[in-house]
């Protein structure tokens, strides 16, 4: 397993005036770090990438799509809007050496139709990830999008309905993700959920319930712990935690406080999944 963290605590848009922070991180002792690709150029995320890969630190990243490019859309143009936007991101990825790409790219985050999910709106979207999972495809990433919990997404919340969506679209570059907030909102319990999803996980995020520190909230880590090593999970294990240091993106997320001091949020962190995982560095 390799631990990442996500640098939307710091910014949704990494400069080289990130660098400072990338490298406590990789003293702290992480093994890489997660990109959020809102904007840029193929250019620009080549320079990152190369110099992240130059420091012997892996990059995974995180894509979104706007209410104009939902692949859930009953109207094919958006649809095909979220297929190029998707393909963007995978460019994007590819420029900055990103082995996963992963988010609630299934449909819009935050979006409703004030109704429950329905299997035409799941239908159309496979469809979209399905072609996405092909163009990854050619530039070695996997896409693992997200299960998010109901107050911001309804297409899908549960594990059992991630899985029965990666098993649709059937397709070795689409994989799935687990998130630990998401499941303490939505899930029985966080091992039960990592079982479920288990043949098709290919990323974690390690998230506390109020998005703060991982280890000063209500997660059940020691469940979240004994589940991963259940699975033998090998893949990436990356913190998301988020404060207000970009207010205009965290108006967009809802974060309207800073739930924790960024140091502790990394330090502690880092030591909580080193521990209950049994990782040594």
């Amino acid at each position: 397993m390799k631990i990442g963290m996500n640098m939307l605590l710091w910014t949704n848009h990494v400069t080289e005036q990130h660098f400072g922070i990338v490298d406590t991180l990789k003293d702290t002792g992480y093994d890489g770090i997660e990109l959020f690709f809102g904007e840029g150029t193929e250019k620009y995320y080549s320079q990152l990438g190369n110099h992240f890969s130059g420091m012997d630190m892996g990059v995974t990243g995180v894509a979104s799509l706007s209410a104009e490019q939902n692949i859930a859309s009953p109207d094919k143009k958006v649809r095909e809007a979220g297929l190029e936007r998707l393909k963007w991101s995978i460019d994007m990825g590819a420029a900055a050496n990103a082995q996963v790409l992963c988010g609630p790219f299934h449909s819009t985050f935050a979006l409703f139709t004030r109704k429950p999910p329905t299997q035409e709106e799941k239908k159309w979207s496979n469809e979209m990830l399905l072609k996405a999972a092909e163009y990854a495809k050619g530039a070695n990433i996997i896409l693992t999008p997200e299960a998010v919990n109901r107050f911001e997404c309804y297409l899908y919340n549960t594990m059992a309905d991630l899985g029965d969506m990666v098993k649709e679209v059937n397709h070795p570059n689409l994989g799935a993700m687990f998130d630990t907030h998401h499941a303490n909102i939505e899930e029985k319990s966080q091992s039960g959920a990592i079982k479920t999803i288990a043949p098709y996980l290919k990323h974690v995020h390690i998230s506390e319930n109020d998005r703060g520190t991982p280890g000063r909230g209500q997660v059940n880590w020691p469940d979240v712990f004994s589940g991963l090593k259940e699975i033998d999970y090998q893949g990436w294990v990356t913190i998301e935690a988020f404060s207000t240091t970009i207010p205009e993106f965290a108006n967009a997320i809802n974060v309207w406080r800073n739930y924790s001091p960024v140091e502790e949020v990394y330090t502690e962190g880092f030591k909580l999944i080193s521990e209950g995982l049994g990782i040594k560095k």
